[in-house]
């Protein structure tokens, strides 16, 4: 059967379109958003309207069987996800394609295209799902390079084994988050590793990013799912030993956990899992002073009865999204357990939201949707957003969504700061005002992780150049006021400046220092953690 295409402009495979009901219904929230009373839409591009450069190297004999320079492959591959990416797509603009895509099916095979990359000085850059949205996978500009190499994954999709006993599983690293659970549920456990990406997004490209999943504060970190790591390195290959923990000096896991391919290609690794959940309460509870909201979700987080679903939703994002009618906060709240009944933890934690001038409807529902309307209108619109994008930036609707984690004490100025910065920005680049809107994606007893969503309304023929302006101030606000440049959507090439501020340099040239024993020619993901030497 001949294998479905992903879209080289936008989210999903070809075919998937958008209902003309959904445009619609999201036109009409643009407009209420952006003060728009109509919108033109420009056309999605095709294949065969856009030429790229030649390739400038060709494959070796020796690898030409899995390396291909067929036009849709390059074209797929110059671009990740993120709203630069799709509106240069949009206006068919590809002046950096990979040279050459390479599908290695074997270790072997990835050291052989190691030692061609590094004979040739040819970049590689690792793709996993082609998810990223802070441009980790796009090709780099650099002169020092020939060529660029692309290294797809996509035939490291299997669940290796499974250890019962212990709750584990060895997984190739380019498997994707359907295939991956697919694979596992004939065991009845499951990683519950869930984020926007899932779809289409790799377990290697989670490790390699650092990603967190949906849950509040279970299941969140894939830092804390990883158990052994197998990676390999143009200097040979490092599989670590498995372990439930370890006090045995630094952990080699952790120097590539973040790494984004820069340091090595992870092909595998044991990851914990957990058994299928079977008791479930959920619930929205809705908040009419915001302050109050955040300390209810301040005194959840340290209650230590670890909701798996804390989401306070401000109410302009509510309303988008038909969850409030824009007088009130939520807080969308989720139990689960494959083990006992969560109904006294749901209990408690409503007394935290009741002492807090919370409310709520109906008794708690046990449904994986969603307990009502409202939490079900927010998640569906929440994870069609990336369906969307190519839809909205078509029309000249911008979207950002900025993720950072702050202590409990700084989170009240954060938020105004970064809320005035962000509207001054938008109606100063575009001369109309947005959206900007927060909410909590995960707590920790020591802070939370909000997620800033803004919207603005663009010139369509400037839509990057507009975005990276906004983008700017956005995130210089958020690290101003003491956040991290992202807490799950990684580096990439476009937080780049933030982290070299946020690093220690110290610890920048101790990184250096691995990157040359493991990659001594610099041909791996360059510019994603500092600039080649």
């Amino acid at each position: 059967m001949q294998e479905r295409r992903r879209k080289f402009y936008g989210w999903g495979y070809e075919g998937d379109t958008v209902t003309p009901e959904e445009i619609s219904e999201f036109e009409a929230a643009w407009g209420r958003l952006l003060g728009v009373e109509h919108f033109e839409a420009m056309p999605f591009p095709t294949a065969n309207e856009i030429e790229l450069r030649a390739p400038r190297v060709q494959p070796p004999a020796t690898l030409r069987e899995i390396c291909t320079t067929d036009h849709y492959d390059r074209l797929y591959h110059t671009y990740g996800a993120g709203t630069v990416d799709v509106a240069r797509a949009i206006r068919k603009e590809f002046p950096n394609p990979p040279d050459v895509v390479a599908y290695p099916k074997t270790e072997q095979e990835i050291v052989d295209l190691f030692d061609w990359c590094g004979r040739q000085q040819l970049a590689v850059v690792p793709y996993g799902g082609g998810s990223s949205v802070v441009g980790g996978v796009n090709p780099p500009e650099h002169d020092r390079y020939r060529g660029v190499l692309t290294l797809d994954l996509k035939h490291f999709d299997r669940v290796l084994e499974v250890d019962q006993t212990s709750q584990a599983a060895r997984i190739q690293a380019g498997v994707l988050g359907p295939s991956l659970e697919r694979q596992l549920k004939p065991t009845g456990l499951t990683m519950r590793f869930f984020l926007q990406a899932w779809e289409f997004s790799s377990l290697g490209g989670w490790i390699a990013t650092r990603a967190a999943g949906h849950f509040a504060t279970a299941y969140t970190q894939i830092d804390d799912h990883i158990e052994s790591l197998k990676v390999v390195t143009p200097a040979g290959n490092i599989e670590s030993r498995r372990f439930p923990v370890s006090g045995a000096g630094p952990n080699p896991d952790r120097l590539f956990l973040g790494s984004e391919g820069a340091l090595g290609i992870i092909t595998e690794a044991w990851v914990k899992l957990h058994r299928r959940p079977v008791f479930r309460k959920q619930t929205t509870v809705r908040f009419r002073d915001y302050a109050r909201a955040v300390e209810a979700t301040r005194l959840l987080s340290q209650s230590g009865l670890n909701p798996a679903n804390a989401r306070l939703v401000e109410r302009e994002e509510a309303a988008y999204t038909g969850s409030s009618d824009g007088t009130y906060d939520i807080l969308v709240l989720g139990f689960e357990s494959a083990d006992h009944p969560v109904d006294a933890w749901m209990a408690r934690a409503l007394e935290i939201c009741a002492a807090c001038a919370g409310d709520w409807d109906i008794a708690p529902s046990t449904k994986e949707e969603g307990a009502d309307s409202a939490t079900a209108s927010w998640r569906n619109k929440f994870l069609r957003g990336p369906y969307l994008r190519e839809y909205a930036i078509a029309r000249g609707v911008m979207r950002e969504t900025m993720e950072t984690a702050v202590t409990w004490d700084r989170f009240a100025a954060l938020h105004q700061h970064v809320k005035t910065e962000t509207h001054r920005i938008i109606r100063e680049v575009t001369g109309r005002p947005g959206s900007v809107t927060c909410r909590f994606t995960h707590l920790y007893p020591d802070g939370p992780a909000p997620y800033f969503t803004w919207f603005a309304y663009g010139d369509k023929a400037r839509i990057p150049e507009q975005y990276m302006a906004i983008k700017r101030v956005a995130e210089q606000a958020m690290v101003d006021a003491g956040g991290t440049v992202t807490h799950h959507h990684a580096l990439g090439r476009d937080h780049r400046p933030w982290y070299d501020k946020e690093r220690p340099e110290l610890f920048c040239t101790a990184l250096k220092a691995a990157k040359q024993a493991l990659d001594p020619k610099q041909i791996l993901n360059p510019g994603v953690l500092f600039d080649p030497s």
